[in-house]
């Protein structure tokens, strides 16, 4: 009842959760009739129903798929769009989203990974991620949800997978992969007025990584060049009405670097999270929403959780390593400035010249763990094929060895580790007596010879 005669069966669609229920999407645009015509039954075919409120009177349906997911979430491709509805065809609304108003020939869902696939007439194929979004508001209820001052979504397990960052040219006709790591979404029934935060816990309720929508600083340290990761500072949260998706790439945090640093192919890049339960809680207005979530490994590999483990532990020591001695050569650069405004301002004066030559010496100790630490010749990014790396650049590349693979640390790493960190605390010993030495008697001179506060250089 309601098909009209001549009419073109375009696409039958079995349930895949009901033996009983079918439904088929039809045309007759070629007899100039443009309405949609979907239909459904509940008894094997014996009674079909028409379903198309909602759909355009214009938008003749060429294809009608059921998640296989979600029972009676139901998607149809017409000749204008995508649609969608969320109660078993008894209405349906818009789902086009960003897609251009292009014909819809065909609608696949990858069951495993809850991806949407739409082929079209001329303009491409579309996928859509992350369908569990729509089966929870199925469940929720699409007006409970917009009714929500916010909403957490649970977040699909996320999987650790191996593998360089590279990538190749920017051709038309390559696809954008989905963002690595675990996604997560959030609705916002408005703007927020102040910053939103989203933080990752462990499963013991400790912090991982907590993000904000605050625009980031500008004087945040860029990523040092040459390095295959790390720095630019955390990602920001989006905070804009309506959903809202953020990607955590499973990173503990970085490795603290210093403005201008140069390495060869230094990972400066946070330890990888490893398998385990996490949880990731949204905060807005005060007010918190906590999910808990999976982060699984890859299936291919046959790494241990304790394997995991070491290769994290060792990781974490080389960040926190390589972070000490990033810190150690911006407290260095720090002191020789302050000494060398010093000794500028007062050159030239007799009775000043023990404030020159003191802070020369001091200068010239703190330089001497410097160029242990880092190679200060570089200036860019191609510098190192000619000046030798230097201990922080050691470490960090040894971080990237031991990241290279889902595996635990070999022996070697084990053993390199400890050999740099032996070197490096070495120096920092020497720049802790230079700290609580040299330092205080270069300040006790400078007040023994009261130098002033202002220095005004007499007019010739």
């Amino acid at each position: 009842q309601g098909l009209p005669e001549w009419v073109q069966i375009n696409s039958i669609e079995a349930s895949p959760h009901d033996a009983a229920t079918a439904y088929f999407a039809a045309t007759l645009y070629k007899a100039d009739d443009f309405k949609p015509y979907l239909f459904k039954t509940n008894d094997y075919g014996k009674t079909w129903k028409k379903i198309t409120t909602g759909i355009a009177d214009n938008a003749f349906t060429r294809v009608i798929r059921e998640d296989p997911n979600y029972r009676g979430l139901l998607y149809a491709g017409t000749e204008t769009g995508m649609y969608v509805s969320f109660n078993d065809g008894e209405s349906w609304e818009s789902f086009q989203l960003n897609l251009p108003v292009v014909p819809i020939t065909d609608i696949a869902i990858h069951k495993r990974d809850k991806d949407l696939v739409i082929a079209t007439q001329g303009r491409s194929f579309w996928i859509l991620d992350d369908m569990q979004v729509l089966h929870q508001i199925a469940k929720w209820g699409k007006d409970t949800v917009a009714a929500q001052p916010f909403q957490l979504f649970h977040p699909e397990p996320a999987y650790r997978m191996p593998g360089s960052s590279f990538r190749g040219g920017g051709a038309a006709a390559i696809g954008e992969n989905p963002p690595a790591g675990a996604t997560i979404w959030f609705y916002l029934k408005d703007k927020p007025k102040g910053d939103i935060t989203l933080e990752i816990l462990d499963a013991a309720d400790k912090s991982v990584k907590k993000f904000s929508s605050r625009a980031p600083d500008p004087n945040a340290a860029a990523a040092p060049a040459g390095r295959r990761g790390g720095g630019g500072g955390p990602a920001r949260v989006p905070a804009e009405q309506g959903l809202n998706r953020f990607a955590w790439d499973l990173r503990y945090p970085d490795a603290t670097t210093f403005p201008g640093m140069i390495l060869w192919a230094g990972n400066t890049s946070g330890p990888r999270a490893v398998p385990g339960s996490y949880k990731a809680k949204l905060t807005v207005d005060g007010k918190s929403i906590i999910e808990t979530f999976e982060v699984r490994k890859d299936p291919r590999v046959a790494t241990t959780q304790e394997e995991f483990q070491k290769q994290f532990d060792l990781l974490t020591k080389i960040r926190d390593k390589f972070s000490e001695t990033s810190e150690a050569i911006t407290a260095i650069r720090d002191v020789k400035r302050q000494t060398d405004e010093y000794a500028k301002r007062v050159a030239g004066q007799a009775e000043m010249k023990p404030i020159v030559d003191a802070a020369k010496a001091l200068n010239d100790k703190l330089t001497a763990v410097e160029v242990e630490l880092y190679q200060v010749k570089n200036q860019s990014g191609q510098d190192p094929l000619n000046y030798p790396i230097k201990l922080n650049n050691k470490i960090a590349a040894l971080g990237g060895s031991v990241a290279g693979a889902d595996a635990q640390p070999t022996d070697q790493q084990v053993g390199v580790y400890e050999e740099l960190v032996g070197k490096i605390n070495a120096q920092l010993d020497k720049l802790k007596q230079v700290m609580a030495t040299d330092v205080p008697a270069f300040n006790k001179l400078v007040m023994e010879k009261q130098v002033p506060a202002v220095f005004v250089k007499p007019a010739k």
